[in-house]
């Protein structure tokens, strides 16, 4: 008899671990542990909702006819980490060996190297491109581009395509993709699901045991089962996927979701399959109910930055955490973690991510992702943030995303250039600024936007390493063009900015 291992984001039937085991004979090994639960701070609803939807995953696995040996985090002998309980279960019922998927983060990969058990490891084959694939792809190749990438995906799948041909005659929509957003604009809600039984029970252990855990726990509406996330599913392709890729890119004040899918929770966790989300999308624009550009930004997103970040993760190994390429060395300000800012964007999307475990890319990556790049902050710590902040991280889709796109830290390997923008990117993109106490036009003065004078002192920070890169020369050009006392007013304001932060005050 074997031990079965089955984590918290494999949430899956056919797992490639359950197929190999036998039902009769071996013995599933699932457990809430404390070192999951506390390696970063996570956010209370993240917590909530991988332990409600592991109860249930388990529930489903012994009406199948497996047996199930399930530690809760609130029994006492229950042990602390992953290898601990499959020690305690190896003890207890006498298995010889243990099969399990291969874990989704180096950490967990090392922590089960270092186990002193026998563990045959299979290969993890819900994702689309397997990393033996990827890694051939990226051989030999000077630049690692999303892009490249995508397309051979587009003709390997045959998804979104006419023969030979993209659909809709070109591969990528997204020139189309960057409308900002209206408050008059109709956005359904992603479906909210009331908690039952099951979930009340983990909602009250958390509480319990992370009181002072951060983000609001309730309301608390995912979906904790693969029949929930479906219908989520459902609904995001009915009535959001039509206008996602128009307003993908926009923000608004006080609307956490606005056409995105929020399905990614479900999908990293295993609730899902990323490749039967690119063919429900694909069959919303095949019945003439989705346009192309919406449906190929949606698939993008899946196809395409999904499973290249998956590969880039694998390939880069385990020190890609450590990266810091810019060599920031700023702590992560405070207001990360409370919101209390005068920064109108920022106040947002720290806000969505408090009540909700969730903001959707652009406030990640142009909000809360460029503020920290700017303002020079220890990319490792904006990793672990991110990680812990939001619903859907697991660390092999949150560091590409976060040290490569977001922060630059990997040094160009996920991203080719900084995405280093102004404050007059979130005014085009979004209506914070027209609520801001800062002045979105303002560059030097005391009442000016953050964003500006540190934009500009990030590039005079880091000239010697871009002023040479074609996408960059340009905004060189302008800071030269500059008279010597703005550019000094400008770096002084920065200067001001950057001390505050590191003195823990309010920006």
């Amino acid at each position: 008899m074997r031990l079965v291992l089955v984590l918290g984001d494999q949430l899956t039937p056919t797992l490639s671990a359950l197929r190999a085991a036998d039902r009769g004979r071996d013995v599933v090994v699932m457990a809430e542990v404390a070192e999951e639960a506390g390696y970063v701070n996570h956010h209370r609803k993240k917590i909530a909702f991988l332990f409600a939807a592991m109860r249930k995953f388990a529930a489903r696995l012994e009406a199948e006819g497996w047996r199930v040996a399930y530690g809760r985090l609130d029994d006492p002998a229950t042990a602390g980490s992953i290898c601990g309980e499959l020690l305690r279960r190896t003890e207890e019922l006498g298995a010889e060996g243990v099969v399990a998927t291969e874990c989704g983060e180096w950490r967990l990969r090392q922590a089960l190297e270092a186990c002193p058990l026998t563990i045959e490891v299979l290969e993890d084959d819900r994702f689309i491109c397997p990393c033996a694939d990827f890694a051939q792809w990226a051989a030999g190749r000077k630049a690692l581009r999303m892009e490249f990438f995508y397309r051979e995906m587009r003709k390997r799948t045959g998804i979104l395509m006419d023969g030979e041909k993209p659909a809709g005659g070109r591969w990528n929509f997204d020139a189309e993709n960057r409308k900002p957003a209206r408050a008059d604009l109709f956005m359904p809600e992603p479906m909210r699901h009331a908690p039952d039984d099951v979930t009340e029970a983990v909602l009250a252990m958390v509480e319990a045991r992370f009181p002072g855990g951060f983000g609001r726990l309730r309301p608390f509406w995912f979906a904790t089962d693969a029949a929930g996330a479906q219908q989520a599913a459902a609904r995001f392709m009915a009535e959001a996927l039509p206008h996602f890729g128009d307003y993908q890119d926009a923000m608004l004040a006080g609307e956490a979701f606005l056409y995105h899918s929020v399905l990614s929770v479900y999908l990293n966790a295993g609730l899902l399959d990323p490749l039967d989300l690119c063919r429900q999308a694909e069959a919303e624009y095949r019945a003439g109910r989705a346009p192309i550009g919406a449906v190929e930004g949606y698939v993008r997103q899946i196809l395409g930055w999904r499973e290249f970040v998956r590969g880039i993760y694998d390939r880069e190994g385990p020190d890609y955490t450590t990266r810091n390429a810019l060599a920031a060395a700023r702590d992560l300000p405070g207001f990360y973690w409370t919101g209390e800012t005068d920064m109108a964007c920022v106040a947002g999307a720290v806000g969505a991510t408090i009540d909700e475990a969730y903001s959707h890319h652009i406030q990640r990556l142009m909000v809360t992702g460029t503020f920290a790049m700017l303002a020079g902050v220890d990319p490792h710590q904006v990793h672990e943030w991110y990680l812990a902040v939001y619903a859907d991280a697991y660390e092999w889709v949150e560091a590409p995303n976060t040290l490569g796109m977001s922060q630059f830290a990997d040094g160009g390997i996920v991203a080719s250039k900084p995405y280093a923008a102004s404050g007059a990117y979130i005014d085009r993109m979004s209506d914070y600024c027209r609520g801001c106490r800062y002045d979105v036009k303002d560059r030097e003065g005391e009442a000016a936007c953050p964003f500006n004078a540190l934009y500009w002192d990030f590039l005079a920070r880091h000239r010697e390493r871009f002023e040479g890169h074609p996408r960059m020369a340009q905004m060189y050009r302008t800071w030269d063009r500059m008279r010597p006392e703005r550019r000094a007013a400008t770096q002084a304001r920065a200067g001001r900015l950057l001390a505050r932060i590191e003195a823990g005050e309010r920006l």
